[in-house]
């Protein structure tokens, strides 16, 4: 019995040599030698893996990075500061422009009329799929049931009168909102943008008014009176080039319906 019991402890220690020198010989000869580069870039990364810069997670893009594959501002959850490190890890020189996310749309439950009462799951993409595409008559603006609030990490998007609004100062410009929106009305924009068109209303006219107070009208007065070209007419609807934008007000004072706030 005794002799059984040592054989058996002898195979079984036996086993486990075996397996523990085959698994250093694995990690030696199957590793995958990983970049220096890389590593730091990783190490100065907020670790959020919010795929908002594209890659999925922080570990592609520092591996993208370091391969020259995307830019060391790449992240939007760092922001300056981490861009600035990347940049100096990189040798790169640091162009970095903060962004954040804004809604398109003014049609509070004051400003739009509402063409039925909805009972069912509070999110946005099932409200799509009944009849009007929500409860609004306008079927461009916002549903008004939170599904960018719910993928939002930061507490910077919330439900105010009906429609989602963004606070900048939160908004780390990840992304994730501008995918959970079905209506494709949160874009992201420069931080420092004032002047934003708060409509993606792709009617004219009376039509636009019969469903929302806060609409554009699509009359292209903007785009006329804009100096710097930086506004342009293109499916009834006014869009400004942030780029070419110099923030100077002269088309909100124009803008009939006031439908071109200052953020």
């Amino acid at each position: 019995m005794g002799t059984a019991v040592l054989i058996a402890a002898a195979v079984v220690g036996g086993m486990g040599l075996l397996i523990g020198v085959l698994l250093g010989t694995a990690d030696k000869y199957l590793s995958v030698a990983t970049d220096e580069l890389t590593e730091k870039i990783r190490e100065v990364l907020p670790g959020n893996n919010c795929g908002g810069c594209g890659y999925a997670g922080c570990d592609a893009l520092a591996e993208a990075i370091a391969k020259g594959e995307a830019s060391p501002t790449a992240c939007p959850v760092g922001g300056q500061a981490v861009a600035a490190l990347v940049c100096e890890l990189t040798g790169k020189k640091a162009e970095f422009t903060r962004m954040s996310a804004y809604v398109r749309c003014a049609g509070t439950c004051e400003k739009t009329r509402h063409i039925y009462e909805y009972f069912g799951d509070e999110d946005c993409r099932r409200v799509t799929m009944v009849p009007g595409r929500g409860t609004k008559a306008c079927a461009y603006g916002c549903l008004g049931f939170g599904s960018c609030v719910k993928v939002c990490e930061y507490d910077a998007i919330h439900i105010v009168e009906g429609v989602a609004v963004v606070d900048k100062e939160k908004c780390t410009a990840c992304g994730k909102c501008v995918d959970a929106c079905p209506q494709n009305i949160i874009e992201m924009v420069p931080y420092d943008a004032e002047y934003m068109v708060t409509c993606l209303s792709q009617e004219r006219g009376k039509s636009v008014k019969d469903m929302c107070e806060a609409g554009c009208i699509g009359c292209g007065l903007c785009a006329r009176e804009c100096t710097t070209g930086a506004i342009t007419m293109k499916n009834n609807i006014a869009h400004i080039d942030q780029n070419d934008c110099t923030n100077c007000g002269w088309c909100l004072e124009k803008c009939p319906t006031k439908v071109i706030r200052k953020r």
